[in-house]
């Protein structure tokens, strides 16, 4: 077992010592029974690194970390490629039975975002949600509807 010191970036957020990308954190689960025995890892915080396809757990609140391998099925997914934003012409997008459509920008699932009220952040007025919208998580793009149309487009926040 190899202890490792993780470094800290510059928005506090732990970095991959062989790759150098911001680790994914995933915060503790329940308690699980593995072979018949109570796994209290579960509980504790990981940090994730989907390149390297491997996690570090702190051990003990000492600020050494312990590697593991990540199973696959706890792999995030990453997009294949991802299409200039500039190529993307106003389309329609229309929700399927899951609330969810095909992003045109990355081809994976986009969440659909209804409309609500104005609200207010650091006492100015937030208008970003007020209308329906599809976001993606993968490449993180928004479409928002043009007014008067069934066509969606890029939005730039």
């Amino acid at each position: 077992m190899a202890l490792t010191q993780l470094q800290v970036n510059s928005e506090r957020q732990y970095i991959c010592p062989t790759c150098g990308k911001t680790l994914r954190k995933v915060e503790g689960g329940a308690l699980s029974i593995v072979n018949g025995k109570v796994d209290m890892n579960a509980t504790l915080p990981k940090h994730i690194c989907d390149d390297c396809g491997v996690f570090y757990r702190e051990i003990l609140r000492t600020g050494y970390f312990d590697v593991f391998d990540l199973p696959e099925n706890e792999r995030q997914k990453k997009p294949t490629r991802v299409i200039s934003t500039g190529d993307i012409p106003p389309t329609i997008l229309k929700r399927e039975s899951d609330g969810k459509c095909p992003c045109p920008r990355c081809g994976e699932r986009m969440d659909f975002v209804e409309a609500g009220p104005v609200q207010i952040v650091n006492g100015k007025p937030d208008f970003s949600n007020t209308m329906d919208h599809f976001k993606c998580p993968y490449c993180k793009s928004v479409f928002r509807k043009i007014v008067g149309t069934n066509y969606f487009q890029w939005y730039d926040k």
